[in-house]
């Protein structure tokens, strides 16, 4: 059989003086492994970005059949909102994925992650990288991230009662019918629009599981730890809040 297919959306903001390095070779380790596509999803940059990001994407769509034609969002609408453009728009495959620009989760954890999901049985199981090995030499990280991490970490674990260590790192897998089924009740297109997610496919039925990988903090990053970290917090209350009512 065929292996199973892979969408993979990049979500840039911003990100013309970091992903570069990290998409031309995200293209050639799934050159390799064939049934992926991948397409960078630009949220609202000014025009100057677009073209840099245009010089960037372009010749390597020439070289890369697997790349597709960037989108362009005319406004920006947040990570989740330039994620759920790109899964929107995908034609029909079996996994939805996204994987951040900056190449913080390396192209060679990308491909371990894809050979692990196509190794799963029906029903799927989404699968979330995850730095929830915080100690370990393979997590690259600044102490107050990490510890701005186990925060909210614990408050998503807490409150939404949804065992997780780590509901934010920037590489996902999610069964395409189990997004379709949920597409509908997505509000949340910030940098909490993981949590939703996750618990929507909770309170779905949809199984997941954490997998740890190796990670590197790449600076240049546009999360500012006190304000959205608020932000983020009263995500998760707002999500708290329409899981009872429903």
């Amino acid at each position: 059989m065929p292996p199973a297919t892979v969408h993979l959306v990049i979500p840039c903001y911003q990100e013309s003086g970091r992903i570069e390095p990290f998409l031309k070779e995200l293209c050639a380790v799934t050159r390799e492994l064939g049934g992926v596509t991948i397409q960078v999803v630009e949220d609202g940059s000014d025009a100057a970005e677009i073209a840099r990001m245009r010089d960037i994407i372009v010749p390597l769509c020439r070289q890369n059949e697997h790349l597709l034609p960037p989108v362009f969002l005319p406004q920006n609408l947040g990570k989740g909102g330039a994620v759920y453009a790109g899964w929107d728009q995908a034609r029909p495959v079996d996994w939805l994925a996204f994987v951040d620009a900056d190449g913080s989760c390396s192209a060679t954890e990308v491909a371990n992650l894809i050979r692990r999901v196509r190794l799963q049985p029906a029903p799927l199981t989404a699968v979330f990288a995850s730095r929830w090995d915080q100690t370990s030499s393979k997590v690259q990280r600044q102490w107050k991230r990490r510890l701005m991490g186990r925060i909210f970490g614990t408050l998503v674990a807490t409150l939404l009662r949804i065992p997780i260590h780590d509901s934010q790192c920037g590489l996902k897998f999610v069964p395409r019918t189990a997004y379709q089924r949920i597409a509908p009740t997505l509000r949340i297109h910030g940098f909490a629009f993981d949590v939703e997610l996750l618990a929507a496919l909770h309170d779905s039925g949809c199984e997941f599981e954490e997998t740890s990988i190796a990670w590197h903090e790449t600076p240049g990053g546009h999360v500012h730890l006190i304000r959205d970290s608020f932000r983020m917090a009263r995500d998760v209350l707002a999500i708290r809040r329409r899981r009872v009512n429903r």
